[in-house]
């Protein structure tokens, strides 16, 4: 999708988490191309440049360069209106934006940059993916591994270095966007925080609850959840309600973009046969790669859970193009699942599926 907009004028911006690959993909993109100038966001050089912009500069700063590559762009002050000013200055030049967050980056752009680009979102390996590069056999071999360990590059790619790549990710990189946005110098309670949703992944979470273990208020704990979902770290769900009156309509959980990161955090890497949360990781990595495939395959889906105040649940309602489709994730395919009752009886025109550790090659896909 990226490499048929590169002809476009239109600016590329490229969101994703830190390490997930987001320069690696266009390096890679772009090797063969010799008229590419590399600017760094987070560098104080860039940053000196962006602080004193003007046509006359611009053009002395790319020169002969047709492709402009602005890693870690959330970096730059008023970003939206400086790569307006390269689009505007700069013909025949591409402009290329990448973000390891979306705190302020997202909302500096859309103005500026309204029907001037191209928005991507890049997340952690799928199991469709490292399938491609080898076969469904070698990665079906993995699952354990990546239900374990997760799907960030450096992790995936490096068998056996799998959980000290992992620690170094969570403990350098994780947060970092976090911590410089709200000054902080030290990452107790962010860790805390992450922790306590580590622990609550998948279930039904409240923030006055979640702030009295990690010691804060239930404001504070709400943002810095948002904080940490525009960082791609979590991401919330809400609940599927069409106000009938046992349905709860307020609920929200919290998942983790990727497995490995929520066992870092609480520092579970037991094997499968000796865990008590097998359900949770499954779970999470189901919610995962149907969050990818929907992203990467363009499908602008709607997703949430649904719960009545009896306690029966589906983990996920789906929709897109209006179709609506519920899931239950069990890694067993020898537990026998059916509809809620309550859920079936409220939404009969829903199909029902329950994936399993042994067709959800076949939802994924």
């Amino acid at each position: 999708m990226i490499l048929q907009k590169l002809a476009d004028p239109k600016v590329i911006v490229l969101f994703g988490s830190r390490q997930v690959g987001k320069s690696t993909l266009f390096k890679n993109l772009l090797k063969d191309d010799q008229a590419v100038l590399w600017l760094y966001g987070d560098q104080p050089q860039t940053q000196a440049i962006f602080n004193d912009i003007s046509e006359a500069r611009i053009k002395s700063i790319i020169g002969s360069k047709k492709i402009v590559v602005l890693d870690e762009a959330q970096m730059i002050s008023d970003i939206g209106v400086k790569l307006k000013m390269f689009t505007d200055y700069l013909e025949g030049v591409k402009v290329i934006a990448t973000g390891s967050s979306s705190f302020d980056l997202a909302n500096k752009i859309n103005e500026p940059l309204t029907g001037r680009k191209w928005e991507y979102k890049l997340l952690p390996f799928s199991f469709t993916e490292m399938a491609n590069a080898t076969s469904v056999a070698d990665e079906m071999k993995n699952l354990e591994t990546r239900l374990i360990y997760g799907y960030y590059p450096e992790v995936a790619l490096n068998p056996g270095e799998e959980k000290e790549r992992l620690l170094e990710l969570v403990n350098s990189y994780l947060y970092k966007d976090v911590l410089v946005w709200e000054n902080l110098q030290k990452a107790e309670k962010i860790t805390k925080l992450l922790q306590a949703l580590a622990f609550q992944a998948g279930s039904n979470v409240s923030y006055s609850e979640i702030g009295s273990i990690v010691g804060m208020d239930h404001k504070t704990v709400e943002k810095y959840i948002d904080l940490l979902e525009k960082a791609f770290v979590v991401y919330r769900l809400t609940s599927y309600s069409n106000n009938l009156r046992n349905e709860l309509k307020a609920s929200k959980k919290i998942f983790f973009y990727d497995n490995g990161v929520r066992n870092a955090l609480i520092s579970a890497f037991s094997p499968l046969e000796l865990r008590n949360d097998i359900g949770i990781l499954w779970e999470n990595f189901m919610m995962a790669e149907l969050l990818k495939k929907d992203l990467y395959t363009k499908n602008f889906a709607r997703r949430w859970f649904w719960r009545n105040k009896q306690q029966q649940e589906v983990d996920l309602v789906h929709e897109a193009d209006g179709i609506i489709t519920a899931y239950e994730f069990k890694w067993s395919s020898k537990k026998k699942v059916s509809c809620p009752s309550s859920f079936k009886e409220a939404y009969p025109q829903i199909k029902f599926n329950v994936i399993n550790s042994e067709n959800f090659i076949d939802f994924i896909g």
